[in-house]
């Protein structure tokens, strides 16, 4: 008989609980250390995204192309958080369903989400400081430096409720591409898992607050360069718009809604709800 490499979703749901009782037991530096890795992973996603896109997105006919082909590319960054190794924020909101289940309590889990988030964010801006410092933004004649300020500036605009449900969405689809990664027995399962519900999420432009987290840094950073900060006007960027990018913006108008929608796409609409499906005493 051949061997099945997938588990069924009830079996899923349990080797989540399991992961997630790991997860919330690991040591606090194992954990900021795989934290500022998974940062740097999904931060190379974001700006390896971008670079093959900047273009495209620079015109509004070729702009859901661009999105296309951004998408393509950034489910590398989740493939390297879950083969290589790695703690992400995002997909660790399914630890909740482990709470849920009585295996792990709610401190251990929130201290894993305070833990990691905070390696995420290390991690994100060691990027961003590194594309800054490497000279790539001047890429198209300065056109990424300028497309890099102008999608920060897009990020930070957003009014609260928009970024909230944007974020919903996103780790909705971000968590069943963990989901699935968990049901695989092999790595080439794994990696489909994870490459399409990813390539869906940024197709559709939803939000994430870790990858946000090298979107709206990197911009803020090539906005205090002045070409490229005339690039982003060039692509349409008003005078308003970019002083209204800054790291208090970064924080109150896009970190903090994105995250709770994070939260509640993926430890609600994917950790609770399978609990309660599969796992709940009937």
């Amino acid at each position: 008989m051949a061997q099945i490499n997938v588990l069924t979703p009830p079996e899923i749901t349990e080797a989540t609980i399991e992961i997630g009782v790991k997860k919330s037991k690991t040591p606090a530096l194992n954990l900021l250390i795989l934290g500022i890795l998974a940062g740097a992973f999904i931060a190379f996603a974001a700006e390896g995204s971008n670079m093959a896109a900047f273009n495209l997105f620079a015109k509004p006919e070729t702009y859901g192309l661009g999105k296309v082909l951004a998408g393509s590319i950034f489910g590398t960054g989740l493939m390297l958080v879950v083969i290589a190794g790695g703690e992400l924020f995002t997909g660790n909101n399914l630890i909740l369903a482990a709470v849920l289940d009585k295996r792990t309590t709610l401190g251990l889990m929130l201290k894993n989400w305070v833990i990691v988030y905070i390696g995420n964010l290390i991690g994100s801006l060691i990027i961003a400081y590194f594309m800054m410092a490497s000279g790539l933004f001047d890429s198209g004649a300065n056109v990424l430096g300028g497309m890099t300020i102008k999608i920060a500036a897009y990020k930070t605009g957003l009014s609260f409720s928009k970024a909230f449900v944007l974020g919903i969405m996103c780790n909705w689809l971000v968590c069943l591409a963990v989901w699935m990664a968990f049901g695989a027995k092999d790595m080439i399962g794994k990696i489909f898992a994870i490459f399409f519900p990813i390539w869906l999420f940024i197709t559709s432009g939803f939000e994430h607050c870790i990858a946000n987290m090298y979107y709206i840094p990197a911009g803020i950073l090539a906005k205090a360069d002045p070409a490229f900060a005339a690039a982003a006007e060039e692509l349409g960027v008003t005078a308003e718009k970019l002083a209204g990018l800054n790291w208090q913006s970064f924080f109150q108008s896009n970190l903090l809604p994105v995250t709770l929608g994070n939260i509640v796409g993926g430890a609600i609409f994917v950790g609770a709800v399978y609990w309660f499906v599969y796992k709940r005493k009937k």
